[in-house]
């Protein structure tokens, strides 16, 4: 997979000065452009801030005293009620990146399980790693070759340190990322920031098959303390928060519980014993600024519980079943711990005609006026076939959609091989930040990596890269 970029512009650029801070989190590496030596792979990780001005009519990346890159060895700190062993450092496998109301950004890691291994065939899995996607060959190109960090054989091992949403000011370079753990562990799709009567509210999901949606409020205006909650949806547009809080349900010592840290260090297990409801690959969120309904990208799935390891869980409970293409739910609140959702929008629906086809929704934005931007992210196996919607859906896009009406518009479609990840523009909506990410990945249809596409330039090596549309 190619460098992922995920991006807000963090204190976005303003139309006035024309200047800023572009945030972008990088998710994985791909092993065809920067060779397989792990330390490289580690360098690579992590989130990149950068100067950005308009000058000419263009926007272009400028030096700037808060410039810095967050590495898989930057150090960090943890706060909340889990606390990590030892000294630790490294922020990996970013999926996505938000900018809280007071200034700094939250940079949800994700497929943090595709660091660690091990080379010692003595080495078997526990609950927690089978459920964590946790092997000893991680996706291929593991690091505990290069650091004991990530050695799962070790005693140092270090994988609860990562699965986290890291909370870090753009603003200031010398500032320590804080991994907030009362947000919980799993694989974070990503972490929408909204406020509700005087309390933070931070929506995520569990980014895999068969994964789940979580919220957290805070009591107060800290993210360390409040209560983290994981979604039950029924199947009559109902649906209830439960808490995921110690000494409550399942969640006791009698159960297996030591305490709420143990509780949010194993939040996928956790979830899994008060019955939350498992989803078709959940990935972004987003909360309308006009009615402050909440929408949710479901990338899509085969209808089996997955969780980063095949075959270890069967069929669960869930929103539907089997689901190729995708879909966007919405929900309201009700009250208390209730809710009640209906389906959006329905990933494959060729009624629409070729321009609104999409499948695979995974990124979700609004902007002022209430526009709903949604980005895809089929796969090389996907994109531009087999089969009639694939073919009619062609490349990853981004797309436009009035949530009153519907109707759903093509915004501007990826190139050959990539993804279209995270968006953002700047206060006076002139200027639109838009990352493509892994173009020239192999597809089916296009062949081997590297060679389907040479974006951003002709002939050239493909590169992730940030696009910036600009209205006149």
């Amino acid at each position: 997979m190619g460098t992922g970029l995920q991006a807000r512009p963090a204190a976005a650029p303003q139309h006035l000065g024309g200047r800023g801070l572009l945030v972008i989190g990088h998710e994985g590496t791909d092993p065809a452009l920067l060779g397989d030596d792990p330390r490289t792979a580690m360098a690579a990780h992590g989130l990149t801030v950068a100067g950005v001005r308009e000058a000419g009519g263009a926007w272009r990346t400028v030096g700037s005293a808060a410039g810095r890159r967050i590495t898989a060895e930057t150090p960090t700190r943890f706060s909340g009620p889990f606390a990590a062993d030892g000294p630790s450092r490294g922020v990996v496998a970013v999926s996505g990146v938000t900018v809280t109301p007071w200034g700094t950004c939250l940079a949800a890691e994700e497929d943090f399980q595709a660091c660690f291994g091990t080379d010692d065939t003595r080495w078997r899995r526990t609950e927690e790693d089978v459920r964590y996607g946790l092997s000893a060959g991680g996706f291929g190109h593991p690091w505990h070759g290069a650091d004991p960090r990530f050695d799962l054989a070790r005693d140092g091992a270090h994988a609860r340190q990562f699965g986290w949403v890291v909370e870090f000011d753009p603003c200031d370079p010398s500032s320590v990322p804080v991994k907030r753990t009362a947000l919980g562990r799993y694989s974070h799709g990503s972490a929408t920031v909204s406020e509700s009567g005087g309390r933070v509210v931070v929506h995520s999901t569990d980014a895999v098959d068969g994964g789940y949606l979580y919220k957290f409020v805070s009591a107060g205006t800290s993210l360390d303390d409040g209560t983290l909650y994981v979604a039950r949806l029924r199947a009559d547009g109902t649906g209830r928060w439960l808490p995921l809080r110690y000494g409550q349900g399942p969640l006791t010592r009698a159960g297996g519980w030591a305490d709420q840290g143990d509780v949010l260090v194993r939040a996928r297990l956790a979830a899994d014993a008060v019955g939350a409801t498992a989803l078709n690959r959940p990935e972004r969120v987003a909360v309308s600024p006009v009615d402050g309904h909440a929408y949710l990208a479901l990338a899509g799935g085969n209808g089996t519980e997955r969780c980063s390891d095949a075959g270890v869980r069967g069929a669960v409970p869930r929103v539907g079943a089997a689901d190729p293409y995708g879909c966007v739910v919405r929900w309201r609140e009700t009250g208390g711990d209730g809710l009640r959702w209906e389906l959006f929008l329905a990933g494959g629906d060729l009624r629409g005609g070729g321009e609104g086809v999409f499948a695979a929704p995974k990124g979700l934005w609004f902007d002022a006026r209430g526009t709903l931007w949604i980005s895809t992210g089929m796969s090389g196996a996907a994109v531009n076939g087999p089969g009639e919607v694939y073919r009619a859906a062609g490349n990853n896009a981004l797309l436009a959609a009035d949530v009153g009406s519907g109707v759903v518009r093509r915004f501007l479609t990826a190139p050959r091989g990539a993804e279209v990840t995270g968006v953002d523009a700047t206060p006076d909506g002139r200027a639109l930040f838009v990352n493509v990410q892994h173009p020239g990945e192999r597809t089916v249809r296009w062949g081997a990596a590297g060679r389907s596409s040479g974006w951003p330039g002709a002939g050239e090596v493909p590169r992730s890269a940030t696009v910036v549309v600009r209205r006149v």
